[in-house]
């Protein structure tokens, strides 16, 4: 089996212990067509302020075209190609307007013992990266390298290591030039239930600081999930989501400060409509 690439060494942490939580209010609809279209359409109300977003997608085959416009005037294009001349191999195309600088083109190999990612920005110095990770689906290595060709400058070099069994997967980063580790952990204690139970320990060597985060998932029946997370700081956080049609969700979460319980909770729910 592969072992995926970069992003996806301690992504089922990540996924367990930030995925859906929100202290915002969210709403999605989402149309499709039988013939590979979907249109979506977003907002976000965060404070006083409201954010929308469309977001066009047209599949044809091995092809997939993402439009996507927001309420600050910018318009992100990307055309992907799957099987691009080769098995495994994926090219990405990215195009940002009015801010065309930030534009990329991306390749993505997976193989049965390695993933490797190179990026390219769209511009005369432009910014490279590369990631690659090697072993196989139980044990695998990875290094993640950005360089800036304007500054002849290394600005990012990460490393990180996966063991991955059956109802266990544990992860090791070292990051930000060597300063920050983070070691985390995901074990499925049911899998009918799909009861879960996660951690993350970062420390920061620059700062002698470190933080750590638990939490846990749970099933109460196909449609219904319940997850909650505590911090080393304090901070406490739930959330029940509800699947009341394929693929329309409804989420309500909620956030408090256990040394500050009385002026500190947040509540975020978030509507996502697919038809």
């Amino acid at each position: 089996m592969a072992p995926g690439l970069y992003t996806d060494i301690g992504k089922k942490t990540r996924d367990l212990l930030y995925k859906d939580y929100n202290t915002h209010q969210k709403f999605s609809l989402t149309t499709c067509s039988p013939h590979g279209v979907a249109i979506t359409a977003a907002g976000t109300r965060k404070n006083e302020s409201v954010f929308g977003e469309l977001h066009t997608q047209i599949k044809n085959k091995k092809l997939t075209v993402d439009v996507k416009a927001n309420s600050e005037s910018d318009l992100l294009t990307t055309i992907t190609v799957d099987e691009f001349g080769t098995p495994g191999l994926k090219s990405i195309l990215n195009l940002v307007v009015p801010d065309q600088r930030s534009g990329k083109l991306e390749l993505q190999y997976l193989h049965d013992y390695a993933g490797v990612n190179a990026s390219v920005g769209l511009n005369s110095n432009p910014m490279v990266n590369l990631s690659g990770v090697f072993g196989s689906k139980a044990l695998s290595v990875g290094v993640d390298v950005s360089f800036d060709t304007a500054t002849s400058n290394f600005t990012k070099y990460n490393a990180a290591l996966s063991l991955t069994n059956p109802d266990l997967i544990a992860s090791l980063h070292l990051n930000n030039h060597g300063d920050s580790l983070v070691a985390s952990y995901y074990h499925l204690v049911k899998q009918h239930s799909s009861t879960a139970v996660g951690a993350e320990l970062s420390h920061s060597f620059s700062r002698n600081e470190s933080t750590l985060i638990f939490g846990s998932q749970h099933s109460l029946d196909p449609h219904t999930t319940i997850k909650a997370r505590f911090n080393n700081y304090g901070m406490a956080s739930a959330l029940v989501q509800h699947e009341w049609r394929p693929k329309s969700f409804v989420t309500i979460s909620g956030e408090v400060d256990t040394k500050a319980i009385e002026k500190s909770t947040k509540i975020g729910v978030s509507l996502v409509l697919k038809h």
